[in-house]
């Protein structure tokens, strides 16, 4: 395929209709002004272009992974191209397209599948799925306004002066675009027509965008809500390149009482059971990782466990290394040992920092009833929490009082938890979606200017993207589509 056309683009969707009665909302709708797009200029042909390579190589020179005359801006970085074209082209059941616009057909009458082949594609995929729900629900004052926006859209993202988190390059379009779907995963929407809870009838006509979920989880096994449960919802978040949080604490302890007799085998069993989960999932279907925050309070009775989990499991992997397995990250010895799949916090209350400066016992409580199951000096285990970050990176620390402080909206419950790389900090059950800005777009170095004009225009645009992204979205459960809809959580780096 030769470089594809700006014009033929803009003119070609072949999923979601082409017929739809757009509800434009002159009075109240939004209306958007041209800074970084032209009149009458295609926003695609406002950069230049060129054909490149990008190839994935074992340590050894072989190569598993290559994409060949690929349609890349010439101001890209090659490093910028290495991610869009290996994780973020969608790499099947694309329709191909003819240099005249018509769909390319093979030898018995059927379109011409294969992948993307240039940015031109996949922001359009993107910025035409945005305006389109926007269209369709009247956030537009009309049809000029919804083409500004779409224009400078394409110009930032061409220019990089922004981009959406990775679910929205991963899915975002797939069905507006290029007509793909597939059957249902078990997702949630609430139908921004009518206000009701649907279950989703298919995976991609209500594409999953967000990036940042935190989950509640039940002490209750098999149930909804429950341990087992979660694995599953943590699953459909994985495959479609999300990441999640949960605060495990509510889970009872190793030999805390069972209401049907015996002794819970205790919090890190269930850990364990969750951490093979996300290692067998690939996130977005890539080579990306799962992610995962596992997150717990400091009077659980297992803390101790959980916070010298990871750094155990590296002695371990330093006696397989020894022994004379492979040390690389994907290698055996890593392979074989657990803990390696999560970002792991520690939950600490400002009573337990004043126990660990008076140099006062701690108590651990059983789940249950509260009662405390064991006493220890507090500076025994903030030393354990200082020591195992500092062998393995892990457990982080989330200061619970404070978190809670700053909460914007402390009537409708705690914060417990957060999203794997802890930016987002909210109710359970709850998602964000995210995009960045590159703030060196908006800087002039000679002159120490700072674009604020060009800024607070590119804000108001990237806004309206994340709240349409919430409009449009699907979520894993009943509960986080409702909480995501109700409280239209979002995030602008």
């Amino acid at each position: 395929m030769g470089p594809i056309d700006s014009k033929i683009l803009q003119d070609i969707h072949l999923g979601q209709e082409n017929d739809v009665n757009f509800k434009y909302n002159f009075e109240n709708g939004m209306k958007f002004s041209r800074i970084f797009s032209k009149e009458g200029v295609n926003p695609f042909d406002m950069v230049e272009y060129e054909k490149r390579v990008s190839a994935i190589r074992e340590p050894d020179g072989t190569i598993v992974f290559e994409m060949k005359d690929i349609e890349i801006p010439k101001d890209w970085s090659q490093v910028a191209t290495d991610i869009i074209a290996q994780k973020y082209f969608r790499k099947t059941n694309v329709p191909q397209i003819n240099p005249d616009g018509t769909l390319q057909i093979d030898a018995n009458g059927s379109p011409v599948l294969g992948s993307e082949t240039s940015v031109k594609q996949t922001i359009h995929r993107l910025v035409g799925t945005w305006r389109y729900w926007g269209e369709k629900y009247g956030y537009f004052a009309s049809p000029e306004d919804a083409q500004i926006f779409y224009d400078e859209l394409v110009v930032m993202h061409l220019k990089q002066m922004v981009a959406p988190n990775s679910p929205q390059w991963f899915n975002t379009g797939l069905n507006w675009a290029y007509g793909i779907n597939g059957s249902a995963q078990g997702h949630y929407y609430v139908d921004p027509d009518t206000g009701v809870m649907t279950k989703a009838k298919d995976a991609y006509s209500h594409p999953q965008p967000h990036a940042c979920f935190i989950q509640s989880i039940k002490d209750d096994l098999v149930n909804e809500g429950g341990i087992m449960d979660l694995w599953l919802r943590e699953a459909r978040l994985f495959k479609y390149g999300s990441g999640t949080g949960t605060n495990f604490s509510s889970l009872r302890g190793a030999g805390e009482p069972l209401s049907g007799g015996g002794e819970s085998s205790g919090l890190m069993s269930w850990l364990k059971i969750g951490d093979c989960s996300a290692g067998a999932i690939k996130s977005g279907g890539t080579t990306r990782r799962a992610a995962k925050m596992v997150v717990l309070d400091i009077d659980h009775p297992d803390i101790e466990a959980f916070v010298n989990w990871k750094a155990k499991e590296e002695q371990k992997v330093a006696a397989l290394i020894a022994a004379g397995y492979s040390s690389e990250y994907e290698g055996e010895a890593y392979a074989t040992v657990s803990g390696q799949n999560s970002n792991n916090s520690v939950r600490i209350s400002h009573k337990f920092m004043d126990t660990v400066k008076n140099d006062g016992s701690w108590n651990l409580t059983w789940r249950v009833d509260g009662t405390t199951c064991k006493t220890l000096k507090a500076r025994e285990l903030w030393n354990q929490i200082a020591y195992a970050a500092w062998a393995c990176a892990d457990p982080g620390v989330q200061f619970d009082d404070t978190i809670n402080d700053w909460h914007t909206c402390p009537e409708s419950g705690r914060i417990n938890a957060s999203n794997p790389c802890s930016e987002y900090m909210f109710l359970d059950d709850t998602a964000c979606n995210l995009a960045s800005f590159n703030l060196v777009k908006f800087f002039n170095p000679q002159t120490k200017e700072f674009f604020v004009s060009d800024f607070k225009h590119a804000t108001r645009l990237v806004t309206t993207v994340l709240e349409i992204s919430i409009l449009m979205a699907q979520f894993p459960s009943k509960e986080i589509a409702q909480g995501s809809y109700d409280f239209r959580t979002l995030g602008l780096g």
